[in-house]
């Protein structure tokens, strides 16, 4: 098999796994960055839409994230192999920013899509994705995309380079036999690490992307700055981190799983599939 086949593979059937188990946490999330959306709980949620009601939005979300990740681990190890940086996390940093970038670019509307789907109830504005396509134009399934690459490619960098980074920290200092709960604790805490760092830049995109989800609750942002202008000054420093408790809930299951499993499934495929 194809190098970046087998990559796009890894990337996209890991990124599926990791969003779907998580996929409840994920919707409590995007509840708390949006709470002036109407029935912003989960208790609402269960009320109203029963338990199936916390993975709406996942299929689209799948949707998104298997081409995203697929196209981001493909760009990321293709590029990584030209990369001749002497300090190999250098290498890693600057090959998964580009990645980032790239495929964040190529999937927006479906983010975009995702997050609507996630914040209406019982489907009162859109019944699904080419609802959403046939009803916004795709200019305006763009906004926030430029906020999204300026918070996706660094995330995605300093993520990756973390976990490499805690792996080898634990190889070399603890002798530790089950390496797949090393994995799954280096790809939880390198998540924390990245969205600790980036988490402003999710919070102003969310806002954005819901200029253009048809409900009157939702404020009104010219652009990036006045965006984060206003956050500030209606709630302060600690608007910009509004959810970042429930963001940390989400991201530690959530990239320990796709992380573990990349790398596993890198290390199960590598001596079949990829040629060195």
């Amino acid at each position: 098999m194809n190098d970046s086949i087998c990559y796009l593979l890894i990337g996209g059937t890991s990124s599926i796994i990791a969003r779907t188990c998580t996929s409840p946490l994920e919707l409590y999330r995007l509840q708390r960055q949006n709470s002036f959306m109407p029935g912003s709980n989960l208790r609402h949620i269960l009320k109203n839409e029963g338990v199936f009601g916390f993975w709406k939005g996942n299929g689209v979300n799948c949707m998104r994230v298997f081409p995203q990740y697929a196209i981001n681990y493909s760009i990321y190890r293709n590029v990584l192999k030209q990369m001749n940086f002497e300090n190999k996390f250098h290498n890693i940093f600057v090959s998964s920013f580009i990645s980032g970038s790239l495929s964040m670019l190529c999937i927006y509307p479906l983010e975009t899509s995702r997050t609507f789907l996630s914040l209406q109830t019982n489907k009162t504005q859109y019944k699904n994705f080419m609802d959403i396509v046939k009803h916004v134009p795709l200019r305006k399934l763009y906004g926030g995309s430029m906020m999204s690459v300026m918070g996706f490619a660094p995330w995605n960098a300093i993520s990756l380079t973390s976990f490499n980074s805690y792996k080898d920290f634990v190889h070399k200092h603890y002798k530790i036999e089950n390496p797949t709960s090393v994995k799954l604790l280096c790809g939880g805490f390198a998540g924390l690490t990245a969205i600790s760092i980036t988490y402003p830049t999710d919070l102003i995109r969310r806002r954005l992307q819901l200029q253009h989800f048809g409900c009157d609750s939702v404020p009104r942002y010219s652009g990036i700055i006045d965006c984060a202008r206003k956050v500030l000054r209606s709630e302060g420093i600690i608007g910009l981190y509004r959810g970042l408790p429930a963001a940390y809930i989400k991201t530690f299951p959530t990239l320990a799983i796709q992380l573990s499993m990349i790398d596993t499934l890198g290390h199960w495929y590598k001596p079949y599939f990829i040629d060195k």
